[in-house]
């Protein structure tokens, strides 16, 4: 083969191109757009051949986009996704039949001519000037294959993929001299592959793997002489010989292909005439592209991996560069997904919440000690349909997510491990009475006070009249006593406590920062379920957390070879001691075993949790884990519209819905069968002895009707919006904020109200 010349010279073979190609090229082109004068033509060489010396040496070849396939912790796939439907296969992976028909219709003397057809130029341009037309093309298969080299790389910019089509002498030109390049250096052989997997056969399908698999359902491979005919036609107008839309035309491009390959001696008069009568026989695959065909119920997930992938910096500087790499595709993504408790977690939710429900559920499952998420779920799928939604329920705003909801009660715990961590013993007892003020003041961080209103106190109830102290630190919390923990936060200031939501991950879902307010300690600022669950799993890990991971690995396939791509790893750290970890899974345990999340227990196997009911019920939470799991459940309405006070759920009538009652079963379900047949671990306990000698039954506040109903409209509504107070002399005044009308993408209550529930 003659070989280019050092520092980039043309070879002979391309010197020669060089005088006969670009000049007769500029005729053909000429001709082609009607341009009327041998003089025009002679002047449209002259600077074409200027033109010609211009160009760069070498083509710059983008990696062809393809597919890429997210799989399972297990390897099972989820989804595929893809700018381009393309799966890239070596020349001996296409039927014979194929390259014929293709090189028969396309490029007959393909293997006689070199980058530019003489012949095929003056034959064109015969024909082109007799008609006073474009009657005929004349590009090689190779001119053909760099054309579609420069719309591959504009993308999807529609004008850059207009300056890749356009009809111009300086496109041909470009073109000509890059075709000879591409002939000089990888041969026959290789560019009808190349031109094979880059071409665009119709139905969104780019390559011949691809074409073959949607119209036919089979490998390339496997194409017989009419399925190979019928694919080559394609190509000079995926549109107008689009077989799905429009069968006789396709069938008359069949037919043109296959009497064309019997003209040039590669099938018979005989196999042409019998291949002709045949039906297209069409078997047509629908596309699956995107997080909307995912399998298990997994949208979600699959969505998460993505917002992951175009968000982390491991995947490049830029999110221009990470989505540029996602685009390209050609990935397999092994996520931490693990199928079992994906299909538990999507069968619990189907069981207890209907997709059509005025409210919706959403739920995660996280491993602690790894921070590995492996599951996500809700009850409205994924799609673009009635009682569908792209929104995630289950994660922050900035991940594809609302903006979260409020938590209730399921932020007493850290509270707790605050205290703990500040000393506090886990038997430490308050009056607690059924309703109070606000201490004040109370400490917040940088040497500032929040401080209650005299003249309009914030106060907060317990959610039953029932409920009056002393209580300790276990009761209290199996019973979810608000004022014990309004007084615990009071106590220890406000800054331990945002501190060590920080530590465990625990952020609003909106990205704000947590306001310094004494209401926090009753879960008043909105999170999202994959938050609380890995805050949980800290407990479940001793103390340990280990920021959330979807993915465990990535391979790129770029042309013929495979490379593994950097991932993001979950890092740990210690969020608080063992003992104060300890204490709590003690504590979490008392609420399923005797508390508010009873309906939640798993039987034989130690489990802990908490319940969590918002103000007014715009939101019902269950938050508990195992040693090898933790998991999050959050019922209710997405727009923060519907009080679950009179409602239907799953086809179950609620009075009034509490955070024991609709996700506990749901995640007692959830984490039944995403535990199954794994190993029954248990947890470090520690001893904690009564601070209250006083039996007072078992606390739990299920369908207690009667009496008080525990809204308390009115008791803390000015605590988080325009409470004033100060420090010293300076104001340290608290957020304000309302809901608008029509207010989207899961909201809470604006921090107003008890906020804390069982």
């Amino acid at each position: 083969m003659p070989k280019k010349r050092s520092g980039g010279g043309l070879s002979p073979t391309q010197q020669a191109a060089k005088f006969l190609g670009v000049s007769v090229l500029a005729g053909a082109v000429a001709a082609g757009i009607a341009l009327p004068a041998v003089g025009a033509l002679g002047l449209a060489a002259k600077g074409s051949v200027e033109s010609f010396d211009e160009l760069p040496a070498n083509m710059k070849t983008p990696p062809l986009s393809q597919r890429t396939t997210i799989l399972d912790a297990e390897g099972g796939q989820i989804a595929t996704v893809y700018s381009r439907d393309r799966t890239v296969v070596p020349l001996k992976d296409v039927s014979p039949y194929m390259q014929k028909a293709i090189v028969a219709i396309e490029d007959s003397r393909f293997y006689q001519h070199g980058a530019v057809d003489l012949k095929g130029v003056l034959r064109a341009l015969n024909k082109n000037a007799r008609s006073g037309e474009v009657a005929q093309g004349a590009s090689t298969l190779t001119q053909q294959y760099v054309k579609n080299v420069f719309v591959e790389e504009a993308g999807d910019d529609p004008t850059k993929v207009a300056q890749a089509t356009q009809q111009t002498i300086g496109r041909k030109i470009r073109e000509l001299k890059y075709a000879i390049q591409v002939e000089e250096e990888l041969g026959k052989k290789k560019i009808l592959e190349n031109y094979l997997n880059i071409t665009f056969f119709g139905q969104q399908a780019y390559g011949v793997e691809a074409a073959a698999q949607r119209y036919f359902s089979k490998s390339a491979r496997d194409l017989n002489v009419q399925e190979a005919a019928l694919l080559a036609g394609i190509v000079q107008s995926p549109s107008r010989y689009d077989p799905v839309n429009d069968e006789a035309e396709a069938t008359k491009r069949r037919n043109t292909v296959l009497r064309r390959m019997a003209d040039v001696g590669d099938i018979s008069r005989a196999q042409a005439a019998e291949a002709m009568k045949a039906p297209l026989g069409l078997k047509v695959s629908k596309p699956k592209n995107g997080c909307i065909t995912a399998a298990k119920g997994a949208g979600f997930f699959c969505d998460y991996v993505r917002e992951v992938f175009l968000n982390d910096p491991v995947f490049g500087k830029t999110r221009e560069k990470r989505a540029k790499v996602w685009n390209q595709g050609g990935l397999t993504i092994r996520t931490t997904m693990d199928p079992q408790a994906q299909d538990a977690t999507q069968r619990s939710i189907k069981d207890h919440v209907y997709k059509s429900d005025e409210v919706a559920t959403a739920a995660s499952i996280v491993q602690p000690g790894t921070g590995k998420i492996l599951a996500m779920g809700q009850s409205r799928p994924y799609g673009f349909g009635k009682n569908q939604t792209q929104i995630n329920l289950s994660v922050d705003q900035a991940m594809g997510g609302g903006m979260g909801y409020q938590p209730g009660s399921t932020f007493k715990p850290i509270v707790a491990a605050a205290a703990l961590e500040d000393g506090m013993p886990a038997n430490k007892v308050y009056p607690s009475p059924y309703e109070m003020s606000y201490p004040s003041p109370v400490a917040a961080c940088d040497g500032r006070n929040w401080k209650n209103d005299p003249a309009s106190p914030a106060e907060v109830a317990n959610e039953n009249k029932s409920e009056v102290g002393p209580y300790d630190m276990k009761e209290a919390t199996a019973k979810s006593v608000n004022t014990y923990y309004v007084q615990m936060i009071s106590d220890i200031g406000i800054c331990p406590v945002t501190s060590m939501a920080k530590k465990m991950g625990v952020e609003r879902a909106d990205g704000d920062k947590m306001p310094q307010v004494p209401s926090i300690a009753l879960g008043t600022q909105e999170m999202s379920p994959l938050t609380m669950a890995n805050a949980y799993a800290t407990f479940a890990s001793r103390g340990m957390y280990c920021t959330p991971v979807a993915i465990e690995s990535i391979s790129q396939r770029v042309g013929d070879s495979t490379k593994s791509l950097q991932v993001p790893k979950s890092t740990c750290s210690r969020a608080m001691s063992e003992k104060t970890a300890d204490t709590i899974n003690t504590l979490l345990r008392g609420v399923v075993e005797d508390g508010t999340g009873k309906k939640a227990g798993l039987g034989s196997r130690p489990s802990a949790g908490k319940t969590g009911t918002t103000d007014e019920r715009y939101a019902a939470w269950f938050v508990g884990y195992t040693p090898n799991m933790a998991g999050a459940v959050w019922v209710g309405d997405p727009a923060h519209k519907r009080k679950m006070v009179g409602i239907t759920i799953g086809g179950v009538p609620y009075g009034k819905v509490f955070g024991g009652e609709v996700p506990g079963p749901i995640w007692g379900d959830m984490m039944s069968g995403a535990l199954e047949g794994k190993p029954v671990e248990n947890f470090n306990t520690v001893h904690i002895p009564d601070g209250v000698d006083r039996d007072r039954g078992d606390g739990n506040d299920e369908g207690r009707d009667d009496g008080d109903d525990g809204d308390n409209d009115g008791f803390i509504g000015g605590l988080v919006g325009g409470n004033n107070g100060g420090g010293g002399d300076q104001p340290f005044p608290t957020p304000s904020f309302s809901i608008p009308e029509g207010f989207f993408r899961g909201q809470g209550n604006g921090g107003n109200g008890n906020g804390g529930r069982g």
